[in-house]
């Protein structure tokens, strides 16, 4: 089958995609093969690995002293953070042990005492995701904000938003440099305002994300000269907004987007949605199993080594079902993104344009 690798007649695929799954022959097949058994060995070997990164990070951070060679460190560790958040997803998604409530336990030490972002906000935001992807309405990835992702989203942007709306797809990289700020900042503000869990949940992981903050805004401040540290904590910050952004937004951006009010079984909505980056085991490693995105969706809880397996089962039942299967390139990958947000974003300032025509086009 020739891997898709950009979005033709989405609206169409949509409506053509089967109402009677045939997800249970494939799942079936996925667990006779083992690949939903844990793989204790790989994430040992990946918490050793950053454990020893971090701390060679802080090495150099302490070595270094009064220099702008900092800045290196800061890069260094904005791609440490992002790795040991990719491991914080997959202790969500019960990947690493067999317990939940071990998987729960460690991916709350990561997120809220390393990286310093809630764990309740993001799972309950990120199994939103999971459950409809794409789906305008339910999935928080695609909810209206600075970017846009339908035409009746941008079309409500005016003034200065509405400037970088038209300009979204060549602006979407720039503005990742702020995503690490917003994570921290929507982090505290959910926590604040009772959008994640239970009180004493929201108070243990607001104190620890605060803490967090505070100690190492503290101690970058302390070590190094104002300026420096000012520098520091944005090519910090930055590394980790474009990082984070780079490898989840191939995923899903530019694929079809499901209208409110649809209903797709789980097979077809899953795979349509989502997109494979080609790359094998370096790739994997650079996004953290999120290459394999189309067998995350399908199997969310299998450990990222087995990925690359469950791929040749899922290509071969999805060509037997005649369901596009969509893999590319990461460059093009970005290509196909930013040519998507700038088509949302144009598309939206035109007053000529039929709103029937604009449904018909599907994006």
């Amino acid at each position: 089958m020739t891997p898709a690798t950009a979005v033709a007649d989405p609206a169409e695929r949509l409506a053509r995609a089967p109402h009677t799954s045939s997800y249970s022959a494939l799942s079936r097949a996925v667990r006779e093969e083992g690949l939903l058994g844990r793989a204790y060995g790989y994430y040992l070997g990946i918490g050793v690995a950053l454990a020893l990164a971090l701390g060679g990070a802080v090495a150099a951070f302490v070595l270094l002293g009064d220099s702008w060679f900092q800045l290196v460190v800061a890069g260094a560790l904005g791609i440490i953070l992002t790795q040991i958040a990719f491991l914080t997803h997959e202790a969500a998604h019960r990947q690493v042990f067999a317990s939940g409530r071990v998987n729960d336990t460690v991916g709350r030490i990561l997120a809220n005492a390393v990286v310093g972002i809630s764990y309740s906000w993001w799972m309950s935001k990120h199994s939103r995701h999971h459950a409809n992807p794409n789906h305008v309405g339910k999935d928080p990835d695609v909810a209206p904000g600075v970017i846009s992702f339908t035409e009746e989203a941008a079309s409500e942007h005016t003034g200065f938003l509405g400037a970088i709306t038209r300009r979204q797809g060549w602006l979407f990289f720039p503005l990742l440099t702020l995503e690490g700020l917003n994570l921290h900042v929507t982090s505290v503000r959910s926590l604040l305002h009772g959008t994640a869990e239970d009180r004493s949940t929201r108070a243990r992981e607001l104190v620890t994300i605060l803490v967090r903050l505070t100690v190492y805004t503290a101690v970058i401040f302390w070590w190094l000269p104002v300026g420096m540290a000012f520098a520091f904590l944005g090519v910090q910050l930055a590394v980790f907004g474009v990082y984070m952004g780079a490898t989840f937004a191939p995923n899903h951006k530019g694929m079809p987007m499901v209208p409110e009010g649809s209903r797709l079984d789980f097979l077809s909505k899953q795979v349509l949605t989502s997109r494979n980056i080609r790359g094998g085991a370096g790739m994997n490693i650079f996004m953290g199993g999120l290459n394999y995105q189309v067998e995350h969706h399908l199997f969310p809880s299998m450990p990222r080594p087995h990925l690359a397996r469950a791929r040749i089962l899922v290509r071969e039942h999805c060509e037997a079902q005649s369901l596009p299967y969509t893999e590319t390139s990461l460059l093009r990958s970005y290509a196909i993104v930013v040519a998507y947000l700038n088509r949302v974003g144009l598309a939206a300032r035109d007053p000529f344009d039929c709103p029937m025509r604009r449904q018909m086009r599907g994006y």
